[in-house]
């Protein structure tokens, strides 16, 4: 059993978005390595249309489901809490709400969560933040540490989620000051794995649709953009050791430490799963081409909890592509 579902024995543990990108991650790991003793009860919107779509991750035992929203919470039938992970409101839908609704919805949705853990007695939170916060990397900086303090341009309104999230950790400060509350922040890079939408503004999911079933792989910018892909397997597991062993009041980068260009990467998801199709660089002006490079320095988590990626980019494009082979998981 691996050690950081040892260190949760016992532990009675809310999840929020359980039903997200993060939340599939965490369920999968779960089901594959157990609970190891801890309880997890597991919010969602629609627990019956999730467990039409992935039935084998909805009856996990130690797993309770709730119905709920983190815009309207109420202690319901939630019992005493000892740790909770807020990792509600990633990125993945973001596009489909307004920019004032997204910051509401990060902003007063965290505080709703703070509110329930204190009344529910949990005496640790793991908050889900972004490495947006960090704002635009310096050109002199190879990769993001935990003590930078830049931030995004608070009168951007693109730059809405980071500024959000860099609020939201502001408040979670506050409650901890306040209430005693331990306070744990993940700020969260990019992802790979099986559960990764495909239709979104994801570029590796992107590709990984177009290598499948289209007649070219597309990279609508200039393809010279940085990044990292940290598997969905390790974001579980790293979760898992922040929410029981991080520091209270620190900040830790989830992430990968290999980097790799946009024009990259696309080469790779062809090479691998592709060989013959194309790819085609559009050039084209996107969103976030001033965030050039986006990489997070992890020596923090290396050194204080023993983690580094053990999932390999290429093992995780093979095995997500598998995973959607056909439409018909792809629809879902």
């Amino acid at each position: 059993m691996p050690e950081e579902n040892a260190d949760a024995s016992g532990s009675v543990v809310l999840w929020t978005g359980a039903t997200g990108f993060f939340g599939r991650a965490l369920l999968r790991f779960l089901k594959a390595n157990g609970t190891g003793g801890a309880v997890f009860h597991l919010l969602s919107r629609n627990p019956e249309t999730f467990a039409r779509h992935w039935p084998e991750l909805a009856e996990i035992p130690n797993t309770f489901w709730h119905r709920g929203d983190i815009m309207s919470l109420s202690r319901g039938d939630i019992p005493p809490l000892t740790h909770v992970v807020h990792a509600a409101a990633d990125s993945t839908y973001g596009a489909s709400l307004t920019k004032i609704d997204r910051f509401d919805q990060i902003i007063e949705g965290t505080r709703r969560v703070l509110d329930l853990s204190v009344s529910r007695g949990a005496k640790r939170l793991l908050f889900a933040s972004s490495g947006g916060v960090y704002g635009r990397q310096p050109s002199e900086l190879y990769a993001i540490p935990e003590d930078y303090l830049g931030m995004p341009d608070p009168l951007s309104p693109e730059q809405v989620y980071g500024v959000a999230k860099r609020t939201a950790e502001h408040l979670c400060a506050l409650y901890a000051e306040k209430y005693g509350l331990e306070i744990v922040i993940a700020r969260c890079f990019a992802f790979v794995g099986e559960d990764l939408p495909l239709d979104v503004h994801f570029a590796i999911g992107n590709f990984i649709r177009d290598a499948l079933w289209e007649s070219k792989i597309i990279v609508k910018g200039n393809g010279t953009a940085v990044r990292s892909y940290l598997d969905q397997r390790d974001l579980a597991r790293w979760m898992l050791r922040l929410m029981t062993k991080g520091r209270s009041g620190e900040a830790y980068n989830v992430g990968s430490n290999r980097a790799i260009s946009i024009d990259e990467l696309a080469h790779l998801v062809r090479n691998l799963v592709s060989p013959k199709k194309p790819v085609c660089i559009l050039g084209e002006r996107i969103d976030n081409e001033e965030r050039h490079c986006y990489l997070p320095d992890i020596r923090k988590v290396n050194l204080e909890f023993g983690l580094r990626p053990s999932v390999s980019l290429e093992q995780s494009l093979i095995e997500m592509a598998r995973s959607v082979r056909t439409p018909a998981n792809y629809d879902k």
